[in-house]
């Protein structure tokens, strides 16, 4: 057990983050706490085994990060720490944070945020089993760890520049990706099709014939042997220094030191991309693409001429009017009239309570616009509204590919997923890039639209994706930034409510017979309670919680009509007085209305004799 106490205390060294003496305090005090509510508390210490002793395993099938490639091969690679199921599996996420809400503002902070993968699925992703080691103090910081966008906090992470032409973290330096005008473009996804594919001899997706051979993914030694035979320059504006650019063919700034861990070039992977904000830069390409939404878009006249310059797609090239130069219709753009209808549908959406937040809020219909969109909103948008609303005004090729792509985000997010469908989606996404390549322009692809050909790889190493996004990160965060009731002490606010959190959270495992975070009835119970209403019937004894403004109003005799209707029908207690021949299912269809209203009479006068006989 002491070679298990040493690799954890060496695996969360506090050099990895800063040299400050307060830090180090943070460090081994948030470990503490940490293996105290997860192993000394009695309710806890049963799920922290979980992963050894209850879950279930079947083939082929992730359920749990327990189930994934990367698990199982830090498994085989350390023996004596997969040994003791008690020893703690952490996920480390980071993001920064505006405390004051104020985006004018630069001042942002950064939570240092550990996830025990040890719990059971229903338990692993909830706030209440994270753990804040860290708090990283706004602009007068002794050191600048990562920064507020995901995206680039890869980069600072892994000692990766995610900014050029070699921004992919995955690719590296065996790059797929050209300049046009202002910008990259990372297309030449041909490269991943067999090498007998058509579509590697075609001209029609950016000039020129592919024959690239496809990625083969650096293992971490590889890695870590690339970075040893590199020099890394001080990177300041102060005059003592003279080298103020990278002279070398790498994207890599920095050796992380995450590498001075002992295992950490063995593992499968060592950073993950966050399909969150993967999922939420699709959607704002198609999005302000479709809509043609101005400074969205990326069909804009650069584009085009990026179209002529690659010699493809002769349609879409300029078209010189008189004294000015016209960009034709394209086939992936909606009209004005298009963009109107299709805004009227996202705003006549209903959605069941909790599923989503008030999407049409971001709706603009007389503008055809839409502006605003969360994170989740892009989810919702992605999986279940763009093929349905597009479906009427693109034509067949152009939202078939639309489809194919929201219907691979949705799979690749499912809570159980299997490796063959994993493998199913790796080979798809291949294709759909490669025909999003034929339709849209060069600008499209942007260094997050490639990211998306590596997530199944990705997936079937960590599990199920809902392990490994930012959403519960991103609620976290929010959680914090309620705290910060002294402006001028952001950092003391976040640390004292977030120490009387942990206390209290503590403490309420153990209390019953009160309303605590753990014993909280669901937003919609429709529990019995016996002894909150009057009356002997079980259908009035239910649990309601009313949504939105209290507002008085008459029933219509329709809307009477139709509560009568429910009662009679599921009322246990007068359930010998009717007969079950009316499927509920169909009571609001016109045919057979009459027959509702036939039951509602019958019962009525079965009641009404029965009544009388008893009199």
């Amino acid at each position: 057990m002491k070679q298990n106490e040493n690799f954890v205390t060496w695996a969360w060294d506090t050099r990895l983050f800063t040299h400050a003496s307060m830090t180090v305090y943070c460090i081994e005090k948030s470990l503490l706490i940490c293996n105290i509510v997860l192993h000394v508390a009695r309710l806890g210490s049963a799920d922290m085994r979980w992963h050894r002793d209850k879950r279930v395993e079947t083939d082929d099938v992730l359920r749990h990060p327990t189930d994934a490639e990367g698990w199982k091969h830090f498994d085989s690679e350390f023996p004596d720490f997969a040994s003791d199921p008690r020893n703690v599996r952490l996920g480390l996420a980071s993001d920064g944070f505006n405390p004051f809400g104020q985006m004018s503002t630069s001042y942002s902070m950064w939570p240092v945020v550990l996830l025990p993968y040890n719990l059971p699925p229903w338990k692993c992703m909830k706030e209440t089993n994270f753990f804040m080691s860290l708090l990283t103090p706004g602009p007068k910081s002794p050191a600048l760890l990562w920064t507020i966008n995901d995206f680039p906090t890869y980069g600072d992470l892994s000692g990766w520049s995610t900014k050029g032409y070699q921004a992919c973290p995955i690719c590296m330096g065996d790059r797929s990706s050209f300049g046009i005008r202002g910008r990259i473009s990372f297309m030449r996804h041909r490269r991943y099709l067999p090498q007998n594919h058509v579509w590697r001899r075609s001209r029609l997706h950016d000039g020129k014939v592919e024959r690239k051979a496809p990625l083969v993914v650096m293992n971490g030694d590889e890695i870590l042997e690339q970075l040893d035979q590199l020099e890394f320059s001080v990177m300041s504006k102060h005059p003592s220094i003279q080298d103020k650019k990278r002279k070398r063919a790498l994207n890599w700034t920095k050796k992380s030191i995450f590498f001075n861990l002992p295992y950490w070039s063995r593992l499968l992977l060592r950073h993950k991309l966050d399909v969150m904000h993967i999922e939420k830069n699709v959607c704002d390409n198609l999005v302000g693409t479709l809509l043609n939404i101005e400074g969205k878009t990326k069909d804009t006249t650069n584009a085009r001429l990026d179209l002529q310059d690659l010699k493809i797609r002769k349609d879409l090239h300029l078209v010189e009017v008189g004294n000015r130069l016209v960009k034709p219709h394209a086939s992936y753009t909606l009209t004005t009239s298009e963009r109107v209808e299709f805004c009227k549908f996202l705003k006549s959406v209903k959605f069941p309570d909790g599923f989503v937040s008030n999407i049409s809020r971001c709706v603009h219909e007389r503008e055809g616009k839409i502006s605003r969109l969360k994170t989740h909103d892009c989810h919702v948008l992605l999986h279940r509204l763009l093929p349905i609303g597009i479906r009427a005004f693109l034509p067949k090729n152009v939202y078939t590919v639309i489809t194919e792509l929201c219907n691979f985000f949705h799979d690749l997010c499912a809570r159980m997923i299997r490796v063959s469908d994993l493998d199913r989606l790796q080979a798809d996404i291949i294709i759909i890039l490669c025909k999003l390549e034929r339709i849209f322009p060069s600008a499209f692809f942007s260094v997050m639209v490639h990211l998306a050909v590596h997530l199944p790889y990705e997936t079937k190493i960590t599990g199920p994706v809902s392990y490994s996004w930012m959403y519960p990160i991103e609620r976290s965060l929010r959680t914090l930034k309620r705290y910060v009731r002294n402006k001028a002490r952001p950092e003391g606010s976040i640390a004292e409510g977030y120490v009387m959190n942990e206390s209290s959270t503590f403490c309420s495992r153990y209390l019953r017979g009160i309303e605590t975070r753990f014993i909280r009835d669901e937003r919609n119970d429709d529990t019995i309670v016996e002894n909150e209403v009057i009356g002997d019937f079980e259908i009035f004894k239910q649990k309601v919680r009313p949504l939105g403004a209290s507002s008085v109003r008459a029933i219509s005799e329709e809307e009477k009509r139709l509560f009568h209707w429910y009662i009679l029908n599921n009322a246990d207690e007068i359930s010998e007085y009717r007969k079950n021949d009316v499927d509920p299912t169909i009571v609001e269809r016109p045919v057979v209305r009459h027959v509702t209203d036939d039951f509602i009479d019958d019962v009525d006068e079965r009641l009404s004799h029965a009544i009388d006989e008893e009199l």
